[in-house]
């Protein structure tokens, strides 16, 4: 079988702000190791003998004014080397005049969704977005249904207790496709938080519209656990359907605590015991048809 990685980031370190000076704190915990290059040689040296054929970038955070300059990066990487074969971009989904953004990023063909982080938490270390209910902007809303004008996806992060808001932005960009990034960012382990996660998933689940990443599984337990990854998948699984879901390495990220074989082959163990088209569409189909791989 053919695998997708439909969520990985290459850069160079001098792009990324975050990368450079003090360390800022992130999600996924201290960074040391990835605070360097990670060149396109490097991500297919990891990857080298997976079977993964395919791969989509999804934006980095390089300087907001700098989106288009990332974008055609990454286009000419694709021209030196193949890959990646699609990339997921960044446009301000809360400026009035997006379009004017979303026009140029049109013109570059391996451009096929937006990533506007949204998500904002109580714990200062893991907010991102200015407030916690931007899912709810009126101007969000537009933009995120205009996206269907140019046959972009956007890929929406938020955590469980935004979903609520999620599903409203889902309503109200009912033709685009909401790609709900690492399963929704389960952040609180303990029961009571599976529990609230659980609760939240199943709503933004009922909307066609939305699709889910099993992705990112270690940034919060910072390391690459089975069953932890067995426990979300099933979960997941259960609430948005094979054909709804699709899988991502979210490296180097991960390659804080594990490689890239071992975390391929924790996913696919998850999904073992799942029909074929199952696990195809996991890994292969649902990436295809989403971020028109074809």
């Amino acid at each position: 079988m053919s695998i997708v990685d439909a969520h990985f980031h290459v850069w160079r370190q001098a792009d990324l702000p975050w990368l450079m000076g003090p360390m800022q704190p992130r999600i996924f915990g201290a960074y040391d190791p990835i605070r360097r290059d990670y060149p396109m040689a490097e991500y297919l040296a990891d990857l080298a003998g997976t079977g993964v054929t395919r791969a989509v970038y999804v934006q980095a955070n390089w300087p907001t004014d700098r989106a288009m300059d990332e974008a055609e990066w990454i286009a000419s990487l694709n021209a030196k080397t193949g890959w990646p074969h699609a990339t997921v971009a960044y446009a301000d989904m809360t400026d009035p005049d997006a379009a004017r953004a979303l026009d140029r990023l049109a013109q570059i063909p391996l451009v096929r969704g937006i990533r506007q982080q949204l998500h904002w938490h109580q714990t200062p270390e893991y907010r991102f977005a200015a407030h916690d209910d931007l899912c709810r902007d009126a101007t969000v809303q537009r933009n995120v249904a205009r996206l269907a004008d140019y046959g972009f996806s956007f890929d929406l992060q938020v955590f469980a207790g935004q979903m609520a808001g999620a599903v409203e932005l889902a309503q109200a960009a009912p033709k685009t496709t909401l790609v709900l990034q690492h399963a929704g960012m389960l952040e609180d382990t303990s029961d009571a938080g599976r529990t609230a996660w659980r609760t939240a998933m199943a709503k933004l689940a009922q909307e066609p519209n939305v699709t889910s990443k099993l992705s990112g599984f270690g940034t919060f337990i910072h390391r690459c656990d089975a069953d932890h990854i067995a426990w979300q998948t099933r979960e997941t699984l259960a609430l948005f359907g094979a054909d709804r879901c699709l899988w991502g390495s979210n490296f180097p990220i991960e390659k804080l605590w594990t490689d890239y074989a071992t975390l391929l082959n924790a996913h696919q163990t998850a999904a073992a015991d799942l029909p074929p088209q199952d696990q195809a569409a996991i890994f292969n189909d649902t990436a295809t048809r989403v971020y028109r791989l074809n």
